[in-house]
């Protein structure tokens, strides 16, 4: 049995780019960062950030360039794949790319980063959480349904 499946969670580094191609199918690409923290013996905090490049075909595609924006925290999944080609010196040249099966947004206007509130604040004047929306390539979405 082989798996190939990848789960992320992280923030958009740039604006999505989207386009169509040359046979009417959208596609959106955009790049996204996830940190790794750890201690290191010494006690000292470490972090690592990795850079992933996401592609999102079809209607996947047009939500993820309708809602993402630089920051925005994402959760991916999907499956890695390689592509290769020749560039204009002839070097064939390889990139290997996540594409994108389903994706859930974030909270609007949150980001990784953002901290829990503190223990200063009183329960009752806590946010109400919003509810995240999990869209499926498989899916037919209306962008109507998309709560924001």
């Amino acid at each position: 049995m082989n798996v190939n499946k990848v789960m992320l969670v992280g923030n958009v580094v740039a604006d999505p780019e989207m386009r169509t191609t040359p046979s009417g199918q959208t596609v959106t690409s955009f790049r996204m960062a996830t940190n790794r923290i750890w201690n290191d013996p010494e006690g000292q905090r470490q972090q690592k950030t990795e850079f992933h490049g996401i592609v999102a075909w079809r209607r996947l595609g047009e939500i993820a360039g309708q809602y993402l924006k630089k920051g925005s925290l994402v959760f991916i999944e999907g499956r890695l794949e390689t592509r290769s080609w020749e560039d204009s010196t002839g070097v064939k040249k390889y990139r290997t790319e996540i594409i994108a099966e389903s994706l859930q947004l974030g909270p609007r206007g949150a980001t990784q980063e953002d901290q829990p509130s503190t223990s200063e604040e009183k329960p009752s004047e806590e946010k109400p959480k919003e509810e995240i929306p999990i869209i499926d390539e498989q899916e037919d979405i209306d962008a109507k349904d998309v709560p924001f």
